[in-house]
């Protein structure tokens, strides 16, 4: 199984009207960060965990010409935006691409993009079907996806354990008993907006703790603001064992 990082930053706290900082004038392509997501790939078939408002881009970025389906961690515009993009998959694989979602990610679905599920459908427009999730394993193309229920501060996401590898994005508490789903994954991916507290993010501190509480041979931060800093900077500080993920990072686990 191959994990390639689509993007690595959040619309949370980036700048992007006449930035001068450090991160913005970086040389450094690590510190190029799109908005968050993951694609899992395996004999052939690629999954991706998020389409948010770079997913076009992400997808031409690495080359990707087929999708089985796109599964959901929750329904804010930088995880759900890019959804439109998937026609183009429509076209050239001539199938209905399937979207694993909670009841609540599917609704704010319905509402941004009501064009793609009504009944009177204008020509052209992609063509996707809602799948229900719960917190209970389900597959996708043969590749098993088991749901880890986080807390976004009062927001319900989900993560998602496959094999020994486990994607967490958008948290600030998980509880125990979803603690026990991690727990013996060989890599782990934890959010880690900035330094300084957040109300609804770990800091990077509180990733590196959780971390070495859920005891993953490796750890892989993500969802980055530009808030955290430089990729070398950061990554010069961290523990052996964790890592700051960047964009087009590919792991094989």
């Amino acid at each position: 199984m191959e994990i390639t990082f689509l993007g690595t930053g959040t619309s949370q706290g980036v700048p992007v009207i006449a930035c001068s900082c450090a991160v913005c004038r970086s040389d450094d392509s690590r510190d190029n960060r799109l908005r968050s997501s993951v694609m899992v790939s395996e004999d052939g078939r690629n999954v991706v965990i998020d389409s948010g408002p770079d997913f076009r881009q992400q997808m031409l970025r690495e080359q990707v010409t087929t999708l089985e389906a796109i599964v959901y961690t929750h329904e804010h515009k930088d995880h759900i935006a890019g959804m439109d993009d998937i026609r183009a998959f429509n076209f050239f694989e001539g199938k209905n691409i399937p979207l694993y979602c909670t009841e609540r990610v599917e609704q704010a679905l319905r509402r941004e993009f009501s064009y793609v599920f009504t009944d009177q459908k204008y020509p052209g427009v992609p063509e996707a079907h809602a799948v229900r999730i719960h917190n209970s394993p389900f597959t996708v193309g043969g590749i098993p996806f088991i749901p880890v229920q986080v807390r976004h501060m009062h927001l319900p996401v989900l993560g998602f354990r496959t094999g020994n590898f486990t994607y967490i994005t958008d948290a600030n508490y998980i509880p125990e008993e979803e603690k026990d789903k991690i727990r013996g994954s060989r890599v782990l991916v934890l959010n880690a907006l900035r330094l300084s507290a957040h109300p609804s993010h770990f800091t990077l501190e509180e990733a590196i703790a959780l971390s070495d509480e859920l005891g993953a041979e490796s750890t892989y931060f993500t969802h980055i603001s530009h808030q955290l800093g430089l990729h070398t900077e950061i990554q010069s500080q961290l523990p052996e064992g964790k890592y700051l993920a960047y964009d087009g990072l590919k792991l094989s686990v």
